[in-house]
């Protein structure tokens, strides 16, 4: 099987940890990270490092100046916009080679004019109804993003078995 691409693009990220805890994701994965500014913290603040401790090296990582350079820069991209207002559910979609999930801010998601220009491609992780309830955190949401793709290309170059240490399967 051929090693396709996956990106991981969070838009305006606010809070360190759970950036540095997609990169790690990202690390464990092979998945390519896109970080679009403005960002509500510096790639040098000790709560990202920290959250991605000893996996910085191992990042494809791509940083923009905004939304715009972004797109201008990914033109041949598919992109799957990640949203509590999506219709489509994220297991529902088949993500193909050079795909690319997009995550908005934590505190906002991501513009709704996107998505209104976006509704086949806009998909939601399922979660009760409840308002106390908004969503889940953005690095558990990616994380089931990034999990959801890899599955459905049945884990490329991932390691899918572990081993003891004491003993023997």
């Amino acid at each position: 099987m051929e090693n396709k691409v996956l990106n991981i693009v969070l838009i305006e990220p606010e809070i360190p940890q759970n950036t540095g805890n997609i990169a790690r994701t990202c690390a464990a994965t092979g998945a390519r990270l896109h970080l679009v500014e403005p960002m509500g913290f510096k790639v040098d603040d000790k709560k990202l490092k920290r959250a991605g401790l000893d996996y910085w090296h191992l990042l494809d990582i791509t940083y923009y100046k905004d939304t715009q350079d972004f797109f201008e820069r990914n033109k041949d991209g598919n992109f799957f916009y990640f949203s509590t207002k999506a219709v489509h559910r994220h297991t529902d979609v088949e993500y193909p080679d050079n795909t690319y999930l997009v995550f908005g801010k934590e505190t906002k998601g991501l513009p709704e004019e996107l998505l209104l220009a976006n509704p086949e491609k806009c998909v939601r992780i399922p979660m009760i109804n409840d308002s106390a309830a908004r969503s889940l955190n953005l690095s558990n949401s990616a994380a089931i993003g990034v999990y959801e793709v890899l599955r459905q290309w049945d884990f490329p170059e991932l390691l899918c078995e572990g081993k003891l240490t004491k003993y023997e399967w």
